[in-house]
């Protein structure tokens, strides 16, 4: 089944292809008969009709500039409408008996996935469908957590279960990253609330510990690995960027603050230790990148690597340094790391050449 992702960019290629076709016309080097381009012409336009009616794809630059408009929009009205719900939620609950307070928060999230459905069945660009699904989230997250506060039930990680699940449902359902990330960001808090708690921690308190998100940063990284993501768009992209980030961050934190590791060593052994292993992870993952050909890995790890070298300039050589030397210092390592990156793109256009 053809994705719309997989949709559009075929409609991408159509549009290079009509171009560069009339690019050989106009050099002389090819021609077709009337006949032929009759033909492709003919075909082209079935194929933009069926991918339309399908998938609701952008047969132009206007069609997706006015995609990134709507895609904002949705966005936008999708935290808005959820921040909505949140607010009339505590506006008006204390007037409403426990009865009406349960059979509320029951029936809002049930509504708003049936909204989804319905909507994921007749809208084909999926925007609405998305938008009422992050109400739907916004309402399920509100429904447990105002019912534990009804029948005094004690906070516990595992609503982070519930969440994050019916996240990821959501998110397959409708094709949403942001969604994704929801869930995403809900097995992060759990995995490090179960490790702070294997730590001897009260399990809010797993922040304190970044160590404890590492495991679920392994576990993001590998699901595209194990996953077939072929029918949704940039999903296993996502993965991979927020397996990188939850392996990043902790390890800029404890670069920096040695006292939250659970390693028995003075903090700035773990400090130095930390940052020698975040450079030397970015590298490999650059690497990585480059040989798989995974513009997030490179990109994320890039980032990374830029971030922790200029924090270390910064500690090293702020306060010894004069002012212009110091951004003189940072400018000079931009353009190397400019000569760095292109010598990388060279590489990988001539492993694709091989390829081919």
């Amino acid at each position: 089944m053809t994705t719309r992702g997989e949709a559009q960019q075929r409609v991408d290629r159509v549009r290079a292809f009509q171009r560069e076709l009339e690019e050989l016309r106009s050099g002389g080097v090819l021609t077709l008969t009337d006949d032929q381009r009759a033909k492709v012409e003919r075909y082209h336009a079935a194929l933009d009709a069926e991918l339309a009616e399908e998938h609701d794809v952008d047969a132009d630059d206007r069609g997706k500039q006015l995609s990134l408009g709507m895609k904002i929009a949705s966005l936008l009205g999708a935290i808005s409408l959820a921040a909505s719900v949140f607010f009339f939620f505590y506006r008006y609950w204390g007037r409403l008996d426990t009865t009406p307070q349960v059979v509320l928060l029951v029936a809002a999230p049930l509504v708003t996935l049936a909204l989804t459905a319905l909507l994921a069945v007749r809208d084909g660009s999926g925007y609405f469908a998305r938008l009422a699904a992050m109400v739907a989230f916004a309402c399920f997250v509100l429904d447990l957590s105002m019912l534990g506060q009804i029948f005094d039930i004690t906070p516990s990680d595992k609503a982070l279960v519930a969440w994050g699940a019916f996240a990821a449902l959501l998110a397959y359902g409708v094709e949403s990253r942001l969604l994704l990330v929801s869930a995403i960001l809900c097995l992060d808090a759990f995995v490090a609330a179960r490790f702070g708690t294997w730590g001897g921690a009260y399990w809010i308190d797993f922040g304190l510990h970044p160590e404890n998100f590492l495991p679920a940063a392994a576990l993001l990284f590998a699901i595209p690995r194990f996953v077939d993501h072929r029918r949704y768009d940039r999903f296993d992209a996502t993965y991979r960027v927020w397996g990188l980030l939850t392996l990043y961050l902790p390890m800029l934190v404890l670069g920096n603050w040695g006292a939250g590791s659970y390693l028995p060593l003075p903090a700035s052994l773990i400090e130095g230790g930390y940052q020698v292993a975040g450079f030397v992870v970015a590298a490999l993952a650059i690497g990585y990148g480059v040989r798989q050909n995974l513009a997030d890995v490179i990109n994320t790890s890039v980032s990374f690597f830029i971030v922790l070298l200029y924090t270390k300039f910064y500690d090293w050589w702020w306060q010894i340094m004069p002012k212009y030397l110091f951004f003189l210092v940072i400018g000079l390592t931009a353009v190397l790391f400019l000569f760095v990156l292109r010598r990388l793109r060279t590489t990988g256009r001539a492993v694709s050449a091989e390829a081919l």
